[in-house]
């Protein structure tokens, strides 16, 4: 932004209409310290209740997203009564089921595979993984993985979500933590929200929404 001074105008001001107080004029405009501080607490709000952007640290979600990618997550999207869906990439925080030590807590981004009430095991007779008996086809996997490596056969509890990452050879995910609580799987209210847009870089500029196979 140019801030030079020749390429500023004074704001013109209604003088006459100004009320007087001990012989001084007191403007209607808003001064600019409190402009400042209303647009700081906006976008407060909007980054803790609304939307968030985050940085996607490894390549376990390849090729849906990068390492070095920024996403913007949906906060409203799991709000008034919504759930996550299968094939939703969201971020989560991996207290209590990827990470048991509080102290080590940290953020992960997946693919939503099984939810509350379903059945999920790999692998079919053609290495497909089913859910609740069904193949599911699986567009979005990295060229080249097999859905997975892994055998297991896992009822997703009420309430929890089986998760995955898109590049299953270098994704660790529900898979890795079977003996964990929860059997692998991930609390719904641990989830932060729904990862809607890449939005950096600006080549990768896309909706992440009906990406879902």
């Amino acid at each position: 932004m140019n801030t030079d001074e020749q390429h500023t105008r004074p704001m013109e001001r209604d003088r006459s209409s100004h009320p007087v107080r001990d012989g001084r004029r007191r403007s209607r405009f808003v001064r600019p310290g409190a402009a400042v501080a209303a647009v700081a607490v906006l976008l407060l709000l909007v980054h803790t209740f609304v939307a968030e952007p985050f940085r996607i640290p490894s390549g376990s979600m390849g090729n849906t997203l990068e390492a070095g990618d920024r996403v913007l997550v949906n906060k409203l999207a799991y709000r008034f009564g919504n759930l996550p869906a299968r094939g939703d990439v969201v971020v989560f925080d991996g207290t209590g089921s990827f990470d048991r030590e509080p102290s080590r807590g940290a953020d992960y981004v997946k693919r939503v595979v099984g939810v509350g009430g379903d059945r999920v095991r790999c692998c079919d007779e053609r290495g497909r993984i089913e859910v609740n008996g069904e193949p599911v086809d699986e567009t979005y996997l990295h060229p080249g993985d097999r859905p997975s490596a892994v055998p297991f056969d896992i009822a997703v509890p009420e309430g929890r979500l089986w998760v995955m990452g898109d590049h299953r050879s270098r994704s660790s995910d529900s898979r890795d933590h079977l003996g964990s609580p929860g059997g692998g799987t991930v609390p719904v209210d641990r989830v932060i929200g729904r990862a809607d847009w890449i939005v950096w870089p600006a080549g990768r500029w896309t909706s992440l929404r009906g990406r879902d196979g």
